[in-house]
């Protein structure tokens, strides 16, 4: 009966978590598009790289998903075999604690394996690959040509330029140019200008013939207007992030290896995760009991409390490793006996006063 049991559970397990994860994953997948969009409208990234990024920038937040899935998952398959009596038949006949323990072990066990080959060999691999596409659809965005009748930023929305017609020599016709220095705004129109980049992708040199430029402050009386006959306006551009310098980019080898305290910590914050993802679905068994009367979904808001407070203690715990205030050799280990402890205190602590009011009362 205890493997059928197991089965069953198992069952009722995996098909809530898959649930709460695929509802959980559209959601991280609609906040990515639209970061990736909105980087994409501000650098003129290509429209090939897009989905690619979106996906790479899922994998890199699917650490954060996987423990709060299998977390909300076994409390809500559980609080169904609470609500539906299901559980009491099957203690009634007689049941051990570990029928409803293996089965969440065993499916928790699994994925913090997968978890911890995400957190330590697959996401930094993306990050990099995602931080190289960016690099490379920013450069291509720089050394993009003006496209006629659109609008184009340049110098991180600095500066808008737009040409109405664009001959297949590359000048421009009905130029329209804005900068903006603060308060002060600068406005050129010209008849044709000439489109140019430097070598290294820095700079964009703008030259204007035939045409007014008009500079002064929005909202006041002092302007000034001139017109010129030959105009240029250099656009310098943002410098390219090195991929190097980013932690979250760097193999988990070399983390180990070094004795940078930011790179301990982002180590520990790797292994962190699959722990975290094995501690929070063995306490959610626990959790997931239901008084009689209470509804299937009356323990969700204490798993999220504790998977919030869980989440911020790693968090802080990174932060302190980073700035040298916890020793690298404690690391986060101690975040999980905190949570544990808390859990604990929370699940056991009615029932042990009921049974000290109990003994009380009857002495």
């Amino acid at each position: 009966m205890a493997s059928i049991l197991g089965r069953y559970i198992l069952r009722e397990v995996v098909a809530a978590w898959l649930l709460v994860t695929g509802v959980l994953l559209v959601i991280l997948l609609v906040n990515e598009v639209v970061g990736v969009l909105e980087r994409a409208a501000t650098n003129q990234f290509p429209q090939g790289v897009v989905l690619e990024l979106i996906w790479l920038g899922a994998l890199q937040n699917l650490s954060i998903l996987l423990p709060v899935g299998l977390l909300l998952g076994v409390v809500l398959a559980f609080g169904r075999l609470y609500a539906d009596s299901e559980m009491a038949a099957a203690l009634a006949c007689g049941a051990a604690p570990r029928a409803f323990y293996l089965p969440v072990a065993g499916l928790a066990v699994l994925v913090s394996a997968g978890l911890a080959w995400l957190t330590l060999e697959l996401a930094p691999n993306a990050t990099v690959e995602a931080l190289t596409l960016r690099q490379a659809a920013m450069r291509a965005g720089q050394f993009a040509p003006i496209a006629p009748g659109k609008f184009r930023t340049f110098g991180g929305g600095s500066a808008v330029v737009y040409a109405q017609d664009v001959n297949p020599d590359g000048t421009l016709h009905n130029v329209f140019v804005e900068r903006s220095r603060g308060p002060f705004v600068l406005v050129a129109l010209a008849e044709r200008a000439q489109h140019a980049v430097t070598p290294d992708g820095q700079t964009h040199i703008l030259t204007l013939y035939s045409g007014s430029r008009f500079e002064g402050v929005p909202g006041t009386a002092e302007f000034r207007i001139v017109h010129f006959a030959e105009h240029v306006v250099p656009v310098q551009v943002p410098a390219l992030r090195d991929l190097v310098r980013d932690l979250e980019a760097r193999p988990s080898g070399e983390l180990l290896a070094s004795a940078d305290p930011k790179a301990r910590a982002e180590l520990h914050w790797r292994v962190a995760m699959p722990l975290m993802c094995l501690v929070l679905a063995l306490l959610a068994v626990p959790l997931a009991r239901l008084r009689p009367r209470q509804g299937r979904y009356a323990r969700i808001w204490l798993a999220v409390l504790i998977f919030l407070l869980y989440s911020q203690l790693i968090s802080v715990g990174k932060v302190w490793i980073a700035r040298g205030n916890v020793p690298a050799a404690l690391g986060l280990w101690w975040t999980h006996a905190v949570v544990v402890l808390l859990a604990l205190l929370v699940i056991l602590g009615p029932g042990f006063r009921q049974r000290l009011r109990y003994r009380r009362s009857a002495a």
